[in-house]
């Protein structure tokens, strides 16, 4: 049986060789019309059962891009005419997969089709490119691409707050609209070709950042993964979007993301942390975020550039002319050359100030030293492109006044070149300067070092021995994401243009040799980190995030964009209240042992107390002769007692069982005896030291322990201080019998050996050393000092009876050692309140109930 979502593929395949006009079997033609989609329509797509295995098995990536990595031409006779585009990355990242895996691009073209034209040229993209373009109505894109993306997320990627209208303008809503409709529409394109049991998925760039979620709620086991070609922005930026956790969680139903800067993958986990709450681990060199049961992994690679593609470009006879004319041209003069975008973020204007200051403070450079500045045009479109191409123009004006005369230009601004006009520009260049004010990557500078590496035919117009050894200069702005990959480069801050001027001045009196060793470090890394390289790696890293797909138990939970995926282990399923009383009826010694804040109590309450029903529902289990239960809690003694009053029968364990007490009418009791607590004496000023250097966290001292808690302190602050916190208390606690351990916003220190684990290991041996053998056990609990006690009782086989019914129980869907869950609170005091009914509170009190609780002897 073959899934839907292959069917049109192979109906494609069986089809004669494309031509336009023929009539065949034809793309489905998905929201071709105009129209905006709520991010609510896709529910009836999130089924289940979606993961119906598929017959066909291959290798494959379906690469999913703003625009396919084509060309298109109309010819005079009205017919399309497509050809690769060498120059686009999708294209090129191809060579690092590998011959046997097949590539597919989805992705716009460039290009209007008309709707009459839409069906053939989808076909003939698919059979001859394996192409899947995705056609949106012009007024949709408009608002998809020069709205939502180049208005909100462009700028605000690169740190431009949208402060007025002018600047980035306000957040319009409808544009966000038209985001998620064209990411679904995307979608919808992946849906037609997509094995799903076979197929990896890689996502481009922040124009299809929720896609993740359309894509996952569809296959819950989709390999998937996504990268960011452009800066992330620190969390103080970020906070800022509206809709910036829709954005974020999206993101989180990739197995893999990758950034190309370890701090944009900073900002973006400490975006996690502090708007969603999560944490993030580094295991084996790893960065992995723990997301529902699923681990989603961070990748942090720079991109590379396709060299291949470049030293074709280099080897033309074109190429080799203009080198030769460029260098007539410049024979007597010093070429620096700057290749930029004509937007704001680019700094061309700065760079032109640094030019002026360099022929101001050094005026034996002046008809010597030229700046060649290349302006392509703007990806976006407004008035801040037209007020940046405005003052480039009016300062290279001002400056080849100042400082020009005949046969002299300081400043050379060029619009557009070719791709060969430009590496010739690179080619003869002395020094390149790339002093962006944010930037994403910016493979300008790769690109430079290739070019200057030359070949032999350049080597033979410029003069130079196949013998001589390379060099090149680099002045690249701190603020680019490729500045850490180039550690020979002279890194300026493009603002400071004194600073750039002194850069520019450098780069031309370092000694030759000097220039020779850094273009070869720089030479060694590029020829060595190329786009083949970047895919390869990425692809691993996708293999290896993907790799326990099968093996877990996955299903799709939340509405719209807060769609996520559970996917836990198979035997994890949720507690069915029905089965629970079942066993309950035909059980009869039976062990109940229930945590209580974030189990009983809602995590958050503003009160904690047990309120009248709650005490209702445990005095009747605890009257029922055939049970014992028991609140193990991390909560002090005196406080339990005083939330307890009436629940005389009920079984009390505080401070994680350190004390313990089997009634109301029994004395406190310890597990195990402490000879002192003097450690309480060194642990307590370091812990007052870190408390009073972070605001919002305060200590609690309890009998046996103290605790640090950072729950109310900034995030990020507060897990950093707890880090430090956690390694001084080991350092100055290393000869003490304690332990210090962390936890969910908190910092412990307590006697070794001290948990909820012992309290329910010691219960249930207790419970068979007087002939009592609990043939039922319920244990429930909500963080990580539960986990014990579900470890204990996993194992405790040998303390129960052969056909006990054990249920270890978590609350909420997450990873655990727990066997089952149940959703909420409200669903514990539901299942609870059931075992309470089904109690036989008439019978009469048997001397196997209790009785044997006043002599546990912990």
């Amino acid at each position: 049986m073959v899934s839907r979502s292959y069917s049109n593929l192979l109906e494609l395949t069986s089809c004669g060789s494309p031509s336009f006009g023929r009539e065949k079997k034809r793309l489905p033609r998905v929201a071709t019309v105009a129209g905006v989609l709520s991010e609510l329509d896709d529910e009836a797509s999130n089924s289940a059962g979606s993961d119906a295995p598929s017959s066909i098995s291959q290798d494959r990536m379906i690469i999913v891009g703003n625009q396919l990595p084509l060309k298109a031409h109309r010819k005079d006779d009205g017919t399309w005419d497509f050809t690769w585009d060498e120059d686009s990355l999708l294209l090129q990242l191809k060579d690092g997969l590998g011959d046997d895996v097949e590539t597919i691009y989805i992705g716009c073209l460039k290009e209007e089709i008309e709707p009459s034209e839409q069906d053939d040229v989808a076909q003939y993209l698919l059979d001859t490119f394996k192409c899947v373009p995705t056609f949106l109505p012009p007024e949709l894109f408009t608002k998809f691409y020069h709205g939502f993306c180049k208005q909100h997320l462009w700028p605000l990627f690169h740190y431009m707050l949208p402060l007025s209208p002018d600047l980035g303008g306000r957040f319009d809503r409808s544009l966000w609209q038209a985001y998620v409709s064209v990411n679904k529409i995307f979608a919808d394109k992946v849906m037609e070709v997509i094995s799903p049991d076979d197929d990896f998925v890689w996502v481009h760039d922040y124009h299809l950042m929720v896609l993740p979620t359309f894509l996952r709620k569809r296959f819950n086991r989709v390999r998937l993964g996504f990268f960011l070609h452009s800066p992330f922005p620190s969390s103080e930026i970020y906070r800022t979007l509206p809709i910036r956790d829709e954005l974020l969680k999206a993101l989180l139903n990739s197995d893999l993301i990758g950034f190309h800067t370890f701090d944009y993958a900073r900002h973006f986990l400490s975006c996690c942390s502090r708007m969603l709450g999560l944490s993030y681990q580094s295991k084996r060199g790893y960065i992995g975020l723990e997301y529902y049961g699923r681990t989603v992994s961070i990748k942090i690679l720079p991109v590379g550039i396709h060299i291949g593609q470049i030293q074709s470009v280099m080897n033309l006879p074109e190429t080799e002319s203009k080198v030769a004319e460029l260098q007539n041209r410049f024979r007597d003069q010093t070429v620096m050359l700057g290749v930029d975008d004509m937007d704001i973020f680019k700094g061309i204007s700065l760079k032109l100030l640094a030019m002026e200051q360099l022929l101001l403070l050094h005026p034996e450079k002046r008809g010597k030293v030229v700046l060649v500045q290349i302006a392509n045009p703007a990806r976006g479109r407004g008035k801040d492109v037209q007020e940046v191409q405005s003052e480039t123009y009016a300062t290279a004006n001002r400056i080849n006044e100042t400082f020009g005369r005949p046969g002299y230009t300081p400043v050379v601004l060029i619009d557009t070149l070719k791709s060969y006009e430009r590496i010739a520009y690179y080619v003869i260049a002395e020094c390149c300067l790339v002093t962006a004010v944010r930037d994403g990557m910016n493979l300008i500078p790769y690109e430079y070092v290739i070019c200057r590496q030359g070949s032999e035919k350049i080597d033979e117009i410029l003069g130079i021995s196949p013998f001589t050894q390379k060099k090149s200069m680099l002045v690249v702005s701190e603020f680019i994401g490729c500045s850490p990959s180039l550690s020979g480069a002279i890194r300026v801050n493009p603002w400071n243009t004194d600073a750039v001027a002194e850069a520019m001045d450098s780069a031309l009196v370092v000694p030759e040799s000097e220039k020779q060793m850094r273009h070869e470090k720089h030479y060694r890394y590029v020829s060595t980190h190329d786009v083949a390289y970047w895919a390869r790696s990425f692809l691993q890293d996708l293999e290896r995030a993907c790799r326990d797909h099968l093996r877990r138990r996955c299903w799709g939970i939340g509405f719209g964009l807060g769609f996520r995926v559970i996917a836990l282990d198979p035997n994890f399923r949720k507690l069915s209240v029905d089965h629970i009383v079942s066993a309950y009826k035909r059980t009869k010694h039976r062990a109940i042992l229930l945590d209580y804040d974030g189990t009983m109590i809602q995590p958050g309450s503003i009160s904690n107390t047990p309120n009248a029903e709650a005490v209702g529902i445990l005095n009747s289990l605890c009257s029922d002769p055939k049970n014992c239960v028991f609140i193990v809690s991390g909560k002090e003694r005196k406080t339990l007692t005083e939330w307890f009053p009436s629940c005389e029968r009920l079984g009390i364990a505080a401070e994680h069982g350190y004390f313990v007490r089997t009634n109301q009418n029994a004395e406190w009791e310890t597990c195990f005896s402490v000879p002192d607590f003097e450690w309480k004496q060194i642990a307590e000023p370091v812990m007052q030291l870190y408390m009073e250097t972070t605001d919002g966290s305060n200590i609690e001292a309890k009998e046996s322990a103290l605790v640090w808690n950072y729950e109310f302190a900034d995030r990020d602050f507060g897990s950093c201080q707890a880090k430090e916190l956690l390694d001084h208390l080991e350092s100055v606690l290393a000869n003490e019998p304690v332990s210090v351990k962390s936890g969910p916003h908190i910092v412990e220190v307590k006697p070794q050996g001290v948990s909820k684990g012992i309290v329910a290991e010691r219960l249930l041996s207790t419970m068979q050393q007087k002939g009592v053998v609990p043939d039922f056990v319920l244990c429930i609990g909500d963080d990580r000092s539960d986990e014990d006690m579900f470890e204990v009782i996993a194992s405790a086989r040998a303390s129960l009876s052969p056909v006990a019914d054990v249920f270890p129980c978590t609350v909420g869907q997450k990873p655990s050692k727990a066997k089952y869950y149940l959703d909420d609170t409200g669903d514990i005091w539901r299942m609870l309140q059931g075992l309470a009914d089904a109690s036989d509170s008439l019978l009469d009190i048997l001397p196997c109930g209790l009785v044997f609780i006043k002599h546990f002897d912990l």
